[in-house]
């Protein structure tokens, strides 16, 4: 693109992935971003691992301390917590969700704030949760599309949390299954995601695997993944990584898990060719010396 043409708003949304990417954190390209959106998305028993995790105040020292590229929380964390000290860590304003009260069957994330709000705080980028597969998926997709568009017209990066969910995944196998996962990073990349953030794909347990490979078997273009099961992790996530073309991959953590899991995941993820991570409950669940220790350890593996 000729620079001289290029509209003001482009302009700012390159600032603002710069400034995650360069700019904070471990700069050169790599992201490391700590969420704090479980509170409305599971509920506030993941505070029970770490009582003091239950104050934002908690992940916002760690953010900041541990040199984090963002922060990824709603608007009530945002306003309430995060603005006060919005110089020293950028925002990634979560600008939809929903609670884990409802069934999945039909998994929709309605707005809980507003591109306009993004902007008015400061926020650096807008992340938005994309439920691929789901029932849904018409208004879901619609929703996203609207506010794809006022993110460019802010000049703000758009991060989607794109997860398969609902009745049809389930019956496909499962929602973490390779071939869910590589279709959700497929969706993100063609739906205008500047980063995507997944789930790692899953080695499937007896039972799912068997319901797994009976729908990989009723067509030719689907066979591949089952020769895909018996790849190294490694392989697996590079296909998706590959399959989200041009946009960023940043793998969740998920619920917490051991020191070595952690690490030899994120190792495995990093050769594969990730951007980076999005630990949450892996990194606030420690104790605060612990979770900053865990921090340094996986930025040094960003960095080699």
């Amino acid at each position: 693109m000729n620079v001289k043409n290029e509209k003001p708003s482009e302009s700012i949304k390159k600032k603002n992935l710069d400034k995650m990417l360069y700019k904070h954190g471990m700069g050169k390209g790599k992201l490391l971003i700590l969420p704090i959106d479980q509170g409305l998305e599971h509920g506030p028993m993941d505070f029970f691992a770490n009582p003091e995790a239950k104050n934002p105040e908690f992940q916002l020292k760690l953010a900041i301390e541990g040199c984090y590229s963002a922060l990824a929380c709603h608007i009530g964390i945002a306003e309430k917590y995060w603005a006060e000290q919005k110089d020293k860590i950028p925002l990634i304003l979560k600008v939809n969700g929903k609670t884990a009260i409802p069934s999945d069957d039909e998994a929709f994330s309605p707005l809980t704030s507003t591109v306009e709000d993004a902007a008015r705080l400061g926020a650096t980028a807008v992340g938005y949760t994309l439920y691929v597969g789901s029932p849904a998926q018409d208004r879901d997709l619609a929703q996203l599309c609207q506010v794809r568009k006022e993110c460019v017209e802010h000049g703000l990066p758009l991060v989607v949390w794109s997860y398969p969910r609902g009745k049809a995944v389930q019956e496909k196998g499962d929602r973490d299954s390779l071939y869910s996962v590589d279709y959700a990073a497929r969706v993100a990349m063609e739906v205008g995601a500047d980063i995507v953030k997944l789930n790692i794909p899953k080695k499937l347990s007896s039972e799912k695997l068997e319901k797994y490979k009976m729908f990989l078997e009723k067509k030719e273009e689907t066979k591949p993944y089952l020769e895909l099961e018996n790849a190294s992790d490694e392989e697996r996530m590079k296909r998706v990584v590959e399959s989200a073309g041009k946009t960023l991959v940043i793998v969740s953590g998920g619920g917490k898990v051991g020191d070595e899991d952690l690490l030899a995941r994120s190792a495995y993820c990093v050769r594969a060719g990730v951007t980076g991570f999005v630990y949450g409950r892996n990194m606030w669940q420690r104790p605060y010396k612990e979770a900053l220790e865990m921090t340094k350890q996986i930025r040094q593996m960003l960095l080699k």
